[in-house]
């Protein structure tokens, strides 16, 4: 159930709806928005008594059934479109977000050259693999807390927030301490322990779809996010695998409307990932940006000739630059900045 709240109530009224639901045997989740407080209650509607009563409360505006499984991410728990906030940008807004950096993490000169040169390009976000999800055991995994280290030097050199991957439970609070986002990438978008880990440390989420993961699927997952008391979910689009071999995978981007009919929170897309062809990617980002996304997640990489890992799918320095270029007026269009 969904319980809107008039605006200007006092702390006290909150605090009696919030007494009642519990006292029925619900959940509340609290979702504050600008003017209006939302409640979702979560519970088996067909065994507890129900919350329709509370209508009649002074201070209760609605209270309104939820039909889809998924309830806290989707459109009928909240109206309006949720931001999320990382350093200082925020995804969701006006502005559209650019993600990005290599794939690797591989030293400090690479790292840094790269933050540096995508900042003043216009990227408004450093992403980069301090550990590595690679199907093969031989091939490298990443720098692990050493990449991390260098990441967070990379920020405070160059004020743009950090983005990486989670891929152990055990990493979660580790991890946390030295980025803004936590990417879950598309091996673990269904790995719901991980997700749980990540969304208790309170920071920021960035899910990725499933590689064959339906979008009831992708909704669910992210509804780990949300029932563990974070708000803070992007669900991220990055081609899911078909019988096409000409790309790495099919960047479906039917998913970033239909997210955005179901749901509230903030749609990203990788056509790094998607594509596995770093010629692809600019015009998959156009087409992103047509689309509606709030943001792209980008790899580039100083010389992708010699990365440590998928370099045929990043961009060189030069490359993003001209890519932000011709970006611009499709932004523009989209009505955003």
């Amino acid at each position: 159930m969904i319980i809107v709240l008039k605006p200007n109530i006092t702390k006290d009224q909150e605090a009696a709806v919030l007494k009642e639901i519990r006292r029925l045997k619900y959940r509340p989740h609290i979702m504050r928005g600008v003017a209006r407080t939302v409640v979702g209650a979560i519970g088996d509607e067909q065994t507890h008594q129900t919350l329709e009563t509370l209508a009649s409360w002074p201070q209760v505006e609605s209270v309104m059934p939820v039909q889809k499984r998924y309830k806290l991410v989707s459109r009928e728990a909240h109206r309006a479109d949720s931001t999320v906030r990382a350093g200082n940008q925020v995804i969701g807004g006006r502005k559209f977000q650019v993600m990005a950096g290599p794939c690797s993490v591989e030293s400090e000169k690479q790292l840094l050259t790269t933050a540096h040169r995508v900042k003043a390009a216009g990227a408004t976000i450093l992403r980069g693999g301090a550990f590595k999800p690679r199907t093969s055991p031989y091939e490298f995994q990443g720098l692990g807390e050493a990449g991390l280290k260098l990441l967070a030097q990379a920020r405070a050199e160059t004020g743009l927030a950090v983005i990486t991957e989670l891929l152990s439970e055990d990493h979660a609070e580790m991890v946390a301490e030295y980025t803004d986002i936590i990417q879950i990438g598309t091996r673990n978008a269904q790995n719901f322990q991980l997700l749980i880990a990540a969304a208790r440390t309170g920071k920021p989420i960035l899910l990725k779809r499933g590689l064959a993961m339906r979008i009831e699927e992708w909704l669910l997952a992210g509804e780990y996010v949300l029932s563990n008391e974070n708000p803070n979910l992007m669900f991220c689009e990055r081609g899911i695998r078909t019988f096409e071999h000409y790309t790495r995978n099919t960047l479906d981007l039917t998913a970033v409307p239909i997210i955005k009919r179901e749901s509230h929170c903030p749609v990203v897309v990788d056509p790094s990932q998607a594509a596995g062809r770093a010629e692809l990617v600019t015009a998959m980002c156009k087409g992103a940006v047509a689309m509606g996304a709030d943001a792209v997640l980008i790899e580039v990489h100083p010389n992708p000739t010699e990365a440590w890992s998928d370099g045929a799918q990043q961009l060189t320095l030069d490359g993003f630059a001209q890519l932000m270029r011709e970006l611009k007026p499709f932004i523009a269009a989209a009505g955003r900045e």
